[in-house]
């Protein structure tokens, strides 16, 4: 039986959290967790993944991206290989494939250059400090021996503890007592004697990435090596991925107007937002782009855009980083900081129009989450316009649109290591396209579109990447009408989500007209829900706030090695016998491996499959729990075969409502997904 249970969202999607807390040592000692001996050192050819997976098995699906992935768990090293391991609040459930290489100092990994590059992303984690607040520690890189630079890594940016919003304290005691916790099954404050628990509490948020420019090319074949340096402050360092690239030189924007002319520093040591502002005034009167050269510009607030094009370098070259600035009042809007960001005027106002961002990175300085602030790297209103080939990180948000706004197109973009989601298309924004963005590291849902109060409309994300979203879920539509979600990838949702959502939930406007899931891949998704103690399915649909009563299609999906579910479908128990998911399609859907079923259903409703294929299931091929009435006539979710299932999950006694119902089966570890035959 499902509980009842309240997931408030606030503006950067905030959720009442309770999950099982996993010991995780501080400071100097070591993490707890699975780990096996690395591979012997030897020769060792590059092996490129795409989130972890062979790219043949992604081929046309996800973010097309310049950088070349690889595994740290597949390279050469003298250190230690951690994971596989799913269970929240340890270091393999946030790595990349659920696996990571463990080096102290003195141990090494070292990769080989699939091609070309000169420029390379480290994805790692080092501790804490035993009292919050990060260290930083150093990180030898060489090429072939020679070529050497050392990266500073941080965990000031990691390392988050405790019930939603989170704290940077691991010695704090409960944040809501008074919430439900699902380690006691009570509410602490109305317990006696009142229960304790474990410090830290729910450590979470343990990766960063750094990027680094190694000043000239090498060739394809030269060994990349990362060494912890001996006498390095951190006792241990977690390598998870390298991403290595050719970066082009820096683009130049012939008759732009230059920030430099206007006396902007490229230096990073003069604050350059009146600069700034003073070149978007001056192009604007002169119908001319603003060019943001080569440089580091300091901006430590928002500066409005509106009716401008902004063009850098390229986000390899140009940098706008600032510093999170406390306010003397908390602002209109309730914030309490500013920092670095572009924002269109407020819908109220009417909004920004004729935007265009393209071509440079944002970093921010957020360490913290704070809902009511506006530190996003791009947020406001902006209708008719474009955000395109940026970097974004370390903001709350990467980009956060208040609508209603119409038509803008979101494309190109890398956003990693945010404090809550890497995109929110928030309350009415329509005719809108987000395409081939890569999005790592968020805390939150990694691309979400939520109607509050107006409903979005009519559009699109396709062709994404979303890898390892530390809460929530890779790709959420909170209500709508028509939205199509079609030819990403999600790879490795870690609690509370999964890799595809359509939730009727915190107060969404109904969903309406089509939902399109079509053609995507998950992959090590379908986690298990700490409240609920249940598994969730790659793809989850979600009947909480109201019924999920549209026209609803998954065509073409793959869900590959799914931790319990590859489908499941659910109302919440408080409300379900009022609401449902009257009907779903599927057809040409493709499942390997699933821990549990391919489907999961806790709620009244139906289905009908088309040429969904399965192998390599755990348990029954349908876990049919309705809605819980058990009723002598069948489950009151019904299913039909429309021909062509194969693999024996959809055998004929399942139809069309047998109660198979399970509530909590076990486990069983499916293979690695292969290429289909």
């Amino acid at each position: 039986m499902i509980p009842s249970r309240v997931r408030p969202r606030v503006r950067a999607g905030a959720r009442a959290t309770a999950v099982a807390c996993a010991l995780l040592c501080l400071g100097q000692a070591a993490v707890t967790t699975t780990a096996t001996a690395a591979p012997a050192p030897g020769p060792v050819l590059p092996v490129l993944t795409r989130a972890g997976l062979d790219p043949a098995l992604v081929a046309g699906r996800g973010a097309d991206v310049a950088f070349d992935e690889q595994e740290a768990e597949n390279a050469r090293t003298t250190g230690t290989v951690i994971g596989p391991d799913r269970t929240p609040y340890t270091l393999p459930s946030e790595a990349s494939g659920r696996k990571a290489v463990r080096l102290v100092p003195g141990q090494y990994v070292e990769f080989t250059l699939p091609r070309a590059a000169n420029a390379l992303t480290v994805r790692y984690s080092i501790p804490d400090a035993a009292g919050g607040g990060g260290i930083t520690a150093p990180l030898d890189v060489t090429v072939d021996g020679r070529h050497r630079k050392t990266m500073t890594l941080t965990s000031q940016y990691s390392w988050l503890y405790n019930q939603y919003p989170f704290t940077n304290d691991p010695g704090a005691d409960l944040l809501h007592p008074d919430w439900w916790l699902a380690e006691c099954a009570c509410v602490p404050a109305a317990t006696t004697p009142a229960p304790t628990f474990d410090k830290p509490f729910r450590p979470t948020h343990f990766y960063d990435e750094q990027r680094l420019r190694l000043g000239k090319t090498f060739r394809a074949g030269e060994k990349v090596r990362l060494t912890v340096p001996a006498g390095s402050p951190a006792a241990w360092t977690m390598i998870d991925l390298l991403d290595t690239e050719l970066v082009a030189p820096p683009h130049v924007e012939r008759g732009g107007v230059d920030v430099r002319l206007l006396g902007a520093d490229p230096t990073g040591r003069r604050d350059a937002a009146p600069a700034i502002e003073r070149a978007i005034a001056l192009a604007r009167r002169l119908d001319r782009p603003v060019y943001l050269p080569p440089g580091t510009f300091r901006v430590d607030r928002h500066i409005e855009v509106d009716d401008i094009t902004i063009v850098g370098a390229g986000n390899w070259h140009t940098v706008l980083k600032g510093r999170q600035v406390t306010l003397a009042e908390p602002a209109p809007d309730g914030s309490r900081h500013t920092g670095v960001g572009l924002y269109g005027k407020p819908a109220s106002e009417g909004g920004s129009r004729d935007v265009h961002l393209r071509g440079f990175a944002v970093e921010g300085d957020v360490r913290e989450r704070i809902d009511t602030d506006q530190v996003n790297a791009i947020g406001g209103a902006m209708s008719d316009s474009s955000v395109d080939s940026l970097y974004l990180h370390h903001t709350k948000v990467g980009l956060w649109f208040d609508g209603p706004m119409r038509n803008v197109r979101v494309t190109n973009n890398i956003i990693t290591d945010q404090i809550a989601d890497a995109l929110n298309f928030h309350t009415g924004v329509t005719d809108s396209l987000v395409r081939n963005n890569f999005v790592r590291n968020t805390g939150d849902d990694g691309i979400a579109l939520w109607s509050e109060k107006t409903a979005d409309a009519r559009n699109t994300v396709d062709r994404n990447t979303v890898q390892s979203p530390t809460l929530a879920n890779g790709i959420a539509v909170y209500g709508g009408e028509d939205t199509t979600v079609s030819r990403n990838l999600v790879a490795d949702p870690v609690r509370e989500g999964s890799g595809l959502h359509a939730g009727a939930r915190f107060g969404a406007e109904p969903f309406t007209g089509t939902l399109r899931f079509t053609d995507n891949t998950t992959v090590r998704a379908g986690t298990l829900d700490l409240n609920w103690k249940i598994g969730l399915g790659a793809l989850w649909l979600y009947a909480l706030d109201g019924s999920i009563d549209a026209d609803v299609r998954v065509t073409g999906d793959h869900y590959l090695d799914s931790t319990h579910n590859a489908i499941m479908l659910v109302s919440e128990y408080g409300v379900k016998d009022r609401y449902g998911i009257p009907s779903v399609h599927f057809e040409d859907v493709r499942v390997d491996g699933a821990g549990n079923s391919v489907l999961s259903a806790r709620t009244k409703g139906s289905a009908t499959f088309e040429n969904v294929d399965a192998r390599n299931i755990g348990a029954v091929g349908v876990n049919n729990c309705g809605s819980f009435n058990f009723p002598a006539t069948g489950s009151e979710f019904t299913l039909a075969d429309r021909g062509g299932n194969d693999g024996g999950w959809l055998a004929p006694w399942l139809l069309p409502n047998t109660i198979t119902c399970d509530d909590r089966p076990p486990v069983v570890t499916p293979p690695a997904p292969t290429p289909w035959p």
